[in-house]
């Protein structure tokens, strides 16, 4: 949805931009390419990796940082507000396609790391041997939406009673009585999904960048996000209507925009992203 979300933000030529979540540096891109010779664009990323692909633009401020601390970026590079923040909260394609990142179970044996700041100090492996079941079992529910969490959490335990879960396929091993028939992979990614939530912290992340975006958009800004699960899109809706009803912002899209079949088709990840956008009053 790189066009649809950079639309959106109806891009002022002379303006201030954030993109909030760099990645592959595709929506950074875009926004560039519709600056004029004095926009501005500043763009975060928690993933050291992800900024050392950037394009050498004067243009272009890049900051290395966790998005929930938004507003003090704006106001340290940018001024005290910006005329439109984007983010699309989706794992880059950069993370689940390199092995050693740990993000994905298509790899037999990588590391249970799933770090977004490698620089952290908790990976997956470190969660998955150390939380009590009880919390395990809470993460898996609440963050995964995981059926029979309990059960998971418990085949968890007794297999690092046994042996430290280190990789992938340690984990694989462990989970492979609850995992079910033909739905392995499915199943797989909820677990994988709640683990990467809590490692990067994700949910406190996002209520932090919601409340500092709307602090940081001046008269007329925009602010577009792009979600790719239901909790992750519950707080971006809640916090738009939040701030509806306070006054601060107008909804630009009363239902969120989805992708279209053809993006689909040539990008299955993009099956599950909804759009949403509002504008500063």
């Amino acid at each position: 949805m790189l066009k649809e979300s950079v639309d959106a933000l109806s891009i002022r030529r002379g303006g201030i931009y954030v993109d909030a979540t760099f990645g592959g540096g595709g929506h950074s891109r875009e926004i560039l390419s519709r600056l004029g010779p004095d926009g501005r664009l500043i763009a975060l990323d928690k993933d050291e990796e992800a900024l050392a692909n950037a394009p050498e633009d004067e243009r272009l401020t890049l900051v290395h940082g966790d998005f929930r601390f938004v507003h003090h970026f704006v106001r340290y590079h940018g001024g005290r507000t910006v005329d439109g923040i984007l983010a699309d909260l989706g794992v880059s394609s950069h993370q689940f396609d390199t092995e050693e990142r740990g993000f994905s179970f298509r790899f037999e044996n990588a590391p249970l790391d799933m770090r977004m700041n490698p620089r952290a100090r908790v990976c997956a492996a470190d969660i998955v041997n150390s939380y009590s079941g009880e919390d395990l079992e809470r993460i898996f529910r609440l963050y995964g939406e995981v059926e029979g969490s309990r059960r998971v959490a418990e085949l968890v335990v007794a297999a690092r009673e046994r042996s430290p879960l280190r990789t992938t396929e340690d984990l694989g091993r462990a989970l492979a009585p609850v995992l079910p028939k033909f739905l392995e992979h499915k199943y797989l990614a909820k677990i994988y999904q709640a683990l990467r939530i809590e490692v990067n912290g994700e949910m406190t992340s996002l209520e932090g960048f919601m409340k500092g975006a709307i602090r940081s958009l001046g008269q007329g800004a925009r602010l577009a996000v792009i979600t790719y699960h239901s909790l992750e899109d519950r707080i971006v809706k809640n916090a738009i209507r939040d701030a509806c009803q306070a006054g601060l912002l107008e909804r630009v899209t009363r239902k969120p925009v989805l992708p279209a079949e053809e993006e689909i088709a040539s990008n299955t990840r993009a099956r599950s992203a909804k759009l949403r956008v509002a504008e500063r009053r």
